[in-house]
Parts: C-alpha cells; structure tokens; sequence
C-alpha cells in the first residue's frame, strides 16, 4: 500500500500550500526558470528546499551519495548527474551552480571505512571511489575530524570537477555562471558557505554557528 504518511502529507499540501500558490503552480505548468542548480547529497535529513525555504520553481535540485560530480567524460552509457548539469545549464541557463554537503554524510563514511560497505552490491563502492581525489586534500586520516574534512574537501573538488565540462567552464569564464560551496550541520542547522579564494568555509549568516571549531581550509579557489 502507499504510504500512508505520504498520503496525509498530501492532504496537507493540497489544502494549504497548493491553495496559496495557485498562480505560481499553474505559471509554472508552462515551464520552468530557475536561477540555480543544487547539487545536494541524497540523504533524506538534508533537504534543500527546506534549508532554504524555497518554495516551487526556484532550485532545480540534482541529489546523489555524497554530493558528488564526476569529471566530464564521453564514455559509458548513463550519467544521470552529468545530465542533469547539461540541462540546467545549457537548458535552463541557470545562473547559479551551489555543490551541497553536509555533516555526517554517509557516502563519505562509505568511503572512509571500506572495509564495511553499507551493501552487498558494489554500486556505492563504485561511486564513492570518486571521492579518493578529496581524500588526498583533507590530511591526516587518523585525525578526529577527518570525516568532516573530508566532507568539506568533497564540496571543492565536486567544484574543481564542474570545471571539467567545458559548457560549464565557458560560462564560469565568461561571468555568465557562478559556482558556490556550502556544507550544512544537521545537528544545529548550521550553514557554511566555501570562500572560493581562501577554500574556508564560514558561516552563512554573521553571528552563526560561532559556537562552532573553526571549519579547516579545504583546497583552494577552483581553477
């Protein structure tokens, strides 16, 4: 049977939010035009949408294990995620492309710790050995906060690798399309965004996350 969380959840939807934007909802049954590509992890605590209370239309959202974009390549036969860059940006010329990560991400840890893998097949292990470039840039891997280096190193080189396809690098260097890191904290709902000179993440909003052990530099301005 269908969800029945889902189904409620619909009943909610149709009696609040579709009743209070129902010229947004039928203006954007013609098409869409958002201005930015969110590239988020895939697990279910770390949502866009509600992160930054956007509302329909605004964010086209790609989401995978581990906020991950592979570098451009030709070969193979599907590249959901490459796709998905392809259409946003030459489709929808979006103006914008924000690489997503967040604390305690599994598909780090996945890759972190493979010596115990979260399933029998190996579609994870294939996919989260992109994340070995990174590796080599967030240090020591015995340190306590490696993880969390290495989910910060993963936000910048998901960057250095949208730089890799050349529709994405054109627009970049022709001031058409702007690239952003964040990392966002569960626990306490705190934003980090990367300077993209220094490869430091700071907090989002002045006054946020000062509680927080300074984020570590991570790599430096994609090039």
């Amino acid at each position: 049977m269908f969800p029945e969380t889902l189904k409620a959840g619909y009943r909610s939807f149709i009696d609040g939010r579709l009743t209070d934007e129902a010229k947004r909802y039928a203006k954007l049954a013609d098409g869409q035009s958002p201005e930015v590509l969110m590239i988020s992890c895939c697990d279910s605590r770390v949502s866009p949408e509600v992160i930054f209370d956007t509302g329909p239309g605004e964010l086209f959202v790609v989401r995978n294990v581990a906020n991950i974009v592979p570098p451009h390549e030709t070969g193979g036969d599907y590249h959901g995620t490459s796709a998905a860059i392809e259409f946003a940006v030459e489709g929808l010329e979006v103006k914008h492309i924000v690489v997503l990560g967040h604390a305690t991400c599994g598909g780090i840890k996945a890759y972190a710790n493979p010596a115990k893998p979260l399933s029998k097949g190996n579609f994870i292990g294939s996919w989260v050995s992109l994340v070995e470039p990174a590796a080599a840039m967030a240090g020591d891997p015995e340190a306590p906060d490696f993880l969390t280096r290495l989910e910060y190193s993963m936000v910048a080189q998901s960057l250095k690798n949208l730089m890799t396809f050349p529709f994405v690098r054109t627009r970049v260097e022709s001031g058409r399309l702007a690239l952003h890191g964040a990392h966002f904290g569960i626990a306490r709902g705190e934003l980090l965004l990367r300077d993209p000179e220094t490869g430091e993440f700071k907090p989002a909003v002045d006054g946020a996350g000062r509680s927080l052990t300074p984020a570590a530099i991570i790599g430096r301005a994609v090039e």
